[in-house]
């Protein structure tokens, strides 16, 4: 087959969400059942993941009804997905494109995903992370799973990492300044708020919270001075230590110093329930009781066209294509899992 024919398979990856209340449950035990995310042996594993569901599920089904009684992830990524494949096309009328999606915890899984792609039958494909910062609970698990789960044609270009790609960081002021500039420029601490991580997985030299670090500073950056910006940590679960500070640690600081805050969620792509409930319900609630003046919470970037466009450039670049620019820095060599440097992680 001729490059003029070329075949192009791009394969998106996230954690997926439960589209029903009756998916939330076994949601939670594939999620639970992960060793990336609880690193105990399988037989241990297995029964405990069942009961974490099982524990957590009245909880998150009644979280999940506030968006509908599902998570928007998919629909979302798909929003992502066709724009992005309109814009690779654009790039390249020499090629058939075809962009697909891969959830790591709910449908469409790897499994599915890799029968598609398989029977589209790609000179390329391009593994392309909805993870920006890379680490071995995220990106590395969904590519041990596609490697499990795929056996087709292609040459395959893994993109692990993009957390100084330039649409990303565009996608990203751009968002801060609309909703700054829409609430009339109000004085406010910028806290930019990220998944957080246990420290146990920081300490093996996972990447994850150096890359948020550089993608808060590019940000921060292209803001300009006079931004008083902070980063910080959410989501956490369990009885373990995670890194921080934790976003309501930070939040209360913020009103403790009679500042308002606007919440970036640098970390997330796209709106789920990280962002939906737990920044616009249950932190604005905090916020308002810890006396902040105002809360505000920059979109997702989602299928803006800076990100689409900073998607489209990595593509490119992992393909080989000139005028690709580059999408981040080397780590530090102390962060030995990292996937750029150490193939096995993202392989």
């Amino acid at each position: 087959m001729t490059a003029a024919h070329a075949k192009i398979a791009v394969v998106l990856f996230n954690l997926g969400g439960p589209d029903s209340p009756e998916a939330v449950r076994p949601f939670l035990q594939a999620l639970f059942s992960d060793p990336a995310i609880v690193g105990a042996p399988a037989i241990v594993r297995r029964p405990l993941a069942a009961l974490i569901a099982r524990l957590r599920a009245r909880s998150a089904i009644a979280n999940y009804a506030v968006m509908g009684g599902g998570s928007p992830i998919l629909p979302r990524t798909q929003d992502q997905a066709r724009a992005l494949e309109a814009e690779l096309r654009r790039r390249r009328p020499d090629a058939e494109v075809e962009v697909f999606i891969a959830m790591r915890y709910w449908r469409p899984a790897a499994q599915e995903t890799a029968r598609r792609v398989a029977d589209f039958a790609p000179d390329e494909v391009v593994l392309l992370p909805l993870y920006p910062q890379f680490s071995t609970t995220t990106t590395a698990s969904s590519l041990r799973a596609w490697r499990a789960a795929y056996a087709g044609p292609g040459t395959s270009h893994v993109i692990c990492c993009w957390f100084e790609n330039p649409g990303l960081i565009d996608a990203h002021v751009r968002r801060i300044r609309e909703t700054w500039e829409g609430a009339g420029r109000p004085k406010v601490r910028l806290l930019f708020s990220a998944h957080g991580l246990p420290e146990r997985i920081a300490r093996t030299g996972d990447p994850y919270q150096w890359q948020i670090e550089r993608t808060c500073a590019k940000v921060a950056h292209r803001l300009g001075p006079g931004w008083d910006w902070r980063i910080c940590y959410q989501s956490r679960v369990g009885p373990l230590k995670w890194i921080g500070p934790s976003t309501p640690e930070a939040i209360q600081a913020a009103a403790a110093e009679g500042l308002g805050v606007l919440i970036d969620p640098i970390a997330f792509v796209s709106e789920h329930i990280e962002t939906l409930v737990e920044l616009d319900r249950d932190y604005a609630r905090l916020a308002r009781i810890a006396g902040a003046p105002i809360y505000l919470r920059a979109p997702t970037v989602d299928a803006s066209a800076p990100f689409i466009e900073g998607m489209a450039d990595a593509v490119a670049r992992a393909l080989g294509r000139e005028g690709a620019g580059p999408d981040g820095t080397a780590c530090p060599a102390s962060l030995t899992r990292c996937g750029r440097a150490n193939r096995r992680m993202a392989a």
